[in-house]
Protein backbone atom coordinates (compact mmCIF):
# COMPACT_ATOMS: atom_id res chain seq x y z
CA UNK A 1 0.00 0.00 0.00
CA UNK A 2 1.01 3.32 -0.76
CA UNK A 3 2.50 6.12 2.38
CA UNK A 4 0.09 9.19 1.78
CA UNK A 5 -3.55 8.12 1.17
CA UNK A 6 -3.87 4.75 -0.07
CA UNK A 7 -4.77 6.67 -3.53
CA UNK A 8 -4.91 4.92 -6.83
CA UNK A 9 -1.42 4.08 -8.65
CA UNK A 10 -0.44 3.34 -11.90
CA UNK A 11 1.25 0.56 -12.93
CA UNK A 12 3.64 -0.04 -16.10
CA UNK A 13 5.34 -2.70 -16.80
CA UNK A 14 8.61 -4.09 -15.33
CA UNK A 15 11.88 -2.37 -16.71
CA UNK A 16 14.81 -3.03 -16.10
CA UNK A 17 17.27 -0.97 -18.31
CA UNK A 18 16.02 2.67 -18.50
CA UNK A 19 13.31 4.33 -16.55
CA UNK A 20 12.10 6.14 -20.13
CA UNK A 21 12.71 4.09 -22.64
CA UNK A 22 10.29 0.98 -23.72
CA UNK A 23 7.50 1.43 -21.14
CA UNK A 24 4.33 -0.83 -22.14
CA UNK A 25 1.79 0.92 -19.94
CA UNK A 26 -0.28 -1.86 -19.43
CA UNK A 27 -3.97 -0.85 -18.49
CA UNK A 28 -3.54 2.89 -19.16
CA UNK A 29 -4.61 5.09 -21.69
CA UNK A 30 -4.36 7.97 -20.17
CA UNK A 31 -1.56 10.46 -18.23
CA UNK A 32 -2.96 10.77 -14.81
CA UNK A 33 -3.37 14.88 -13.88
CA UNK A 34 -4.94 16.80 -11.20
CA UNK A 35 -8.07 17.84 -11.93
CA UNK A 36 -9.05 19.81 -9.21
CA UNK A 37 -8.19 20.94 -5.61
CA UNK A 38 -10.47 22.01 -2.74
CA UNK A 39 -10.08 22.69 1.11
CA UNK A 40 -11.04 19.64 3.01
CA UNK A 41 -12.23 20.03 6.50
CA UNK A 42 -10.66 17.98 9.18
CA UNK A 43 -14.66 16.23 9.89
CA UNK A 44 -14.83 14.91 6.18
CA UNK A 45 -11.06 13.60 5.95
CA UNK A 46 -10.80 9.74 5.96
CA UNK A 47 -7.25 8.99 6.19
CA UNK A 48 -6.05 12.58 8.00
CA UNK A 49 -7.11 15.01 10.31
CA UNK A 50 -5.47 18.48 11.72
CA UNK A 51 -4.19 18.63 15.20
CA UNK A 52 -3.29 21.65 17.50
CA UNK A 53 -0.88 21.67 19.37
CA UNK A 54 -0.25 23.92 22.41
CA UNK A 55 3.19 23.24 24.56
CA UNK A 56 5.75 25.54 26.56
CA UNK A 57 8.68 26.78 25.18
CA UNK A 58 12.54 26.35 26.61
CA UNK A 59 11.33 29.39 28.22
CA UNK A 60 8.21 28.76 29.79
CA UNK A 61 6.33 30.31 26.78
CA UNK A 62 2.85 29.28 25.58
CA UNK A 63 2.99 28.75 22.39
CA UNK A 64 0.44 26.73 19.30
CA UNK A 65 1.64 24.73 16.36
CA UNK A 66 -0.64 22.74 13.81
CA UNK A 67 -0.04 19.52 12.80
CA UNK A 68 -0.97 16.63 10.07
CA UNK A 69 -1.84 13.48 11.84
CA UNK A 70 -2.83 10.04 10.54
CA UNK A 71 -5.87 8.45 11.19
CA UNK A 72 -4.60 5.05 9.98
CA UNK A 73 -1.75 4.60 13.41
CA UNK A 74 -1.89 0.91 14.59
CA UNK A 75 -0.61 -0.53 17.96
CA UNK A 76 2.78 -0.45 16.89
CA UNK A 77 3.05 3.07 16.86
CA UNK A 78 5.06 2.85 13.93
CA UNK A 79 2.69 4.03 10.33
CA UNK A 80 4.38 2.84 7.63
CA UNK A 81 7.62 0.85 6.50
CA UNK A 82 9.99 1.41 3.15
CA UNK A 83 12.15 -1.36 2.28
CA UNK A 84 15.43 -1.20 0.51
CA UNK A 85 15.69 -4.48 -1.15
CA UNK A 86 19.09 -6.01 -1.74
CA UNK A 87 19.13 -8.12 -4.60
CA UNK A 88 21.71 -10.69 -5.76
CA UNK A 89 22.43 -13.87 -7.39
CA UNK A 90 23.92 -16.72 -6.14
CA UNK A 91 26.03 -17.05 -9.68
CA UNK A 92 27.10 -12.95 -9.46
CA UNK A 93 24.93 -13.39 -12.84
CA UNK A 94 24.93 -9.30 -12.13
CA UNK A 95 26.07 -6.70 -9.74
CA UNK A 96 24.35 -5.75 -6.48
CA UNK A 97 20.74 -3.89 -7.22
CA UNK A 98 17.81 -2.38 -5.67
CA UNK A 99 14.16 -2.11 -7.01
CA UNK A 100 12.73 1.57 -6.74
CA UNK A 101 9.08 2.26 -7.84
CA UNK A 102 7.63 4.81 -9.93
CA UNK A 103 3.76 6.03 -9.38
CA UNK A 104 2.13 9.26 -10.07
CA UNK A 105 1.04 11.14 -6.67
CA UNK A 106 -1.57 13.23 -6.08
CA UNK A 107 -0.48 15.68 -3.51
CA UNK A 108 3.05 16.65 -5.95
CA UNK A 109 0.69 16.35 -9.23
CA UNK A 110 3.92 14.10 -10.66
CA UNK A 111 5.45 10.64 -10.79
CA UNK A 112 7.87 10.23 -8.19
CA UNK A 113 10.43 7.30 -7.46
CA UNK A 114 10.33 5.73 -4.72
CA UNK A 115 11.38 2.62 -2.67
CA UNK A 116 8.47 0.08 -2.13
CA UNK A 117 6.87 1.27 1.06
CA UNK A 118 3.65 0.77 2.23
CA UNK A 119 1.22 1.53 5.93
CA UNK A 120 1.48 -0.67 8.62
CA UNK A 121 -1.43 -2.72 9.34
CA UNK A 122 -3.09 -4.19 12.53
CA UNK A 123 -1.24 -7.32 13.66
CA UNK A 124 1.51 -6.49 11.88
CA UNK A 125 5.72 -6.37 12.77
CA UNK A 126 7.90 -4.23 10.73
CA UNK A 127 9.24 -7.12 9.38
CA UNK A 128 6.31 -8.62 8.12
CA UNK A 129 4.81 -5.69 6.59
CA UNK A 130 7.97 -5.06 4.84
CA UNK A 131 8.39 -8.17 3.06
CA UNK A 132 4.73 -8.27 2.39
CA UNK A 133 4.65 -4.82 0.67
CA UNK A 134 7.68 -5.55 -1.11
CA UNK A 135 6.36 -8.75 -2.48
CA UNK A 136 3.19 -7.31 -3.28
CA UNK A 137 4.66 -3.71 -5.57
CA UNK A 138 7.88 -5.22 -6.84
CA UNK A 139 7.10 -9.23 -7.00
CA UNK A 140 10.51 -9.94 -5.58
CA UNK A 141 10.36 -11.93 -2.10
CA UNK A 142 12.61 -11.26 0.46
CA UNK A 143 14.53 -14.59 1.80
CA UNK A 144 15.49 -12.40 5.11
CA UNK A 145 15.80 -8.94 6.65
CA UNK A 146 19.51 -7.40 7.27
CA UNK A 147 18.71 -4.61 9.27
CA UNK A 148 15.35 -2.31 10.68
CA UNK A 149 16.36 1.36 11.11
CA UNK A 150 14.65 3.41 14.66
CA UNK A 151 11.87 4.66 14.70
CA UNK A 152 12.57 7.79 11.72
CA UNK A 153 10.23 11.09 11.06
CA UNK A 154 10.49 12.77 7.69
CA UNK A 155 8.98 16.28 7.98
CA UNK A 156 8.38 16.88 11.63
CA UNK A 157 7.54 20.23 11.35
CA UNK A 158 4.20 19.08 9.51
CA UNK A 159 3.32 16.04 10.55
CA UNK A 160 3.87 13.31 13.62
CA UNK A 161 3.95 10.72 10.92
CA UNK A 162 6.58 8.14 11.04
CA UNK A 163 8.18 5.14 9.89
CA UNK A 164 10.82 2.36 9.78
CA UNK A 165 13.35 1.61 7.06
CA UNK A 166 14.08 -1.86 6.25
CA UNK A 167 16.82 -3.66 3.98
CA UNK A 168 15.62 -6.54 3.05
CA UNK A 169 17.69 -9.87 1.35
CA UNK A 170 16.49 -11.06 -2.06
CA UNK A 171 18.38 -13.49 -3.75
CA UNK A 172 17.85 -15.08 -6.95
CA UNK A 173 19.09 -18.28 -8.24
CA UNK A 174 21.03 -16.28 -11.18
CA UNK A 175 19.85 -14.08 -13.64
CA UNK A 176 17.31 -11.50 -13.08
CA UNK A 177 14.10 -12.34 -13.98
CA UNK A 178 10.55 -10.33 -14.02
CA UNK A 179 8.66 -11.18 -11.16
CA UNK A 180 4.88 -11.14 -10.71
CA UNK A 181 3.50 -8.37 -9.06
CA UNK A 182 0.64 -8.86 -6.70
CA UNK A 183 -0.90 -5.19 -7.20
CA UNK A 184 -4.58 -4.53 -5.91
CA UNK A 185 -7.73 -3.08 -7.76
CA UNK A 186 -6.58 0.40 -9.16
CA UNK A 187 -2.90 0.29 -7.82
CA UNK A 188 -0.50 0.87 -10.86
CA UNK A 189 2.83 0.88 -10.62
CA UNK A 190 6.20 0.89 -12.56
CA UNK A 191 9.18 -1.21 -10.94
CA UNK A 192 12.73 -0.81 -12.40
CA UNK A 193 15.97 -2.54 -11.06
CA UNK A 194 19.04 -0.27 -10.46
CA UNK A 195 22.99 -1.34 -9.96
CA UNK A 196 23.33 0.42 -6.44
CA UNK A 197 27.05 1.90 -8.06
CA UNK A 198 24.68 3.49 -10.58
CA UNK A 199 21.66 4.48 -8.30
CA UNK A 200 22.97 7.96 -7.27
CA UNK A 201 23.39 9.15 -11.17
CA UNK A 202 19.96 7.42 -12.43
CA UNK A 203 18.33 8.98 -9.99
CA UNK A 204 19.64 12.64 -11.49
CA UNK A 205 18.75 11.45 -15.07
CA UNK A 206 14.46 10.59 -13.35
CA UNK A 207 15.89 14.42 -12.01
CA UNK A 208 15.87 15.53 -15.80
CA UNK A 209 12.65 13.88 -16.96
CA UNK A 210 10.51 15.64 -14.43
CA UNK A 211 10.23 12.99 -12.14
CA UNK A 212 10.43 13.97 -8.65
CA UNK A 213 12.44 11.50 -6.18
CA UNK A 214 11.66 10.64 -2.92
CA UNK A 215 13.36 12.20 0.32
CA UNK A 216 14.20 8.36 1.36
CA UNK A 217 15.72 7.07 -1.65
CA UNK A 218 17.52 10.85 -2.72
CA UNK A 219 19.21 10.56 0.67
CA UNK A 220 20.58 6.30 1.06
CA UNK A 221 21.46 7.13 -3.28
CA UNK A 222 23.79 10.11 -1.68
CA UNK A 223 24.96 8.33 1.54
CA UNK A 224 25.41 5.21 -0.87
CA UNK A 225 27.60 7.69 -3.50
CA UNK A 226 29.51 9.13 -1.07
CA UNK A 227 30.55 5.89 1.04
CA UNK A 228 32.51 4.42 -2.22
CA UNK A 229 33.61 8.01 -3.05
CA UNK A 230 35.45 8.31 0.18
CA UNK A 231 36.48 4.10 0.43
CA UNK A 232 38.03 5.23 -3.35
CA UNK A 233 39.79 8.23 -1.86
CA UNK A 234 41.60 5.67 1.05
CA UNK A 235 42.59 3.41 -0.78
Amino acid sequence: MGLLLRAPRLHWSFVATRPWSNLSRRNMSLTPKIISTSELSAQDAKWITLQKIKYSDAEGKERVWECAERKTRKSTGVDAVAVMALIKSKTNAFPASTVIIEQFRPPIGKYIIEFPAGLIDEGDTVESAATRELEEETGFKADSVQDVSDLTVVDPGMTNANMKFVIANVTLEDKLTKPKQKLEAGEFIVTRVVELSKLHEELKEYAKKDFVVDARLSHFAMGFNLANQMQKKSV
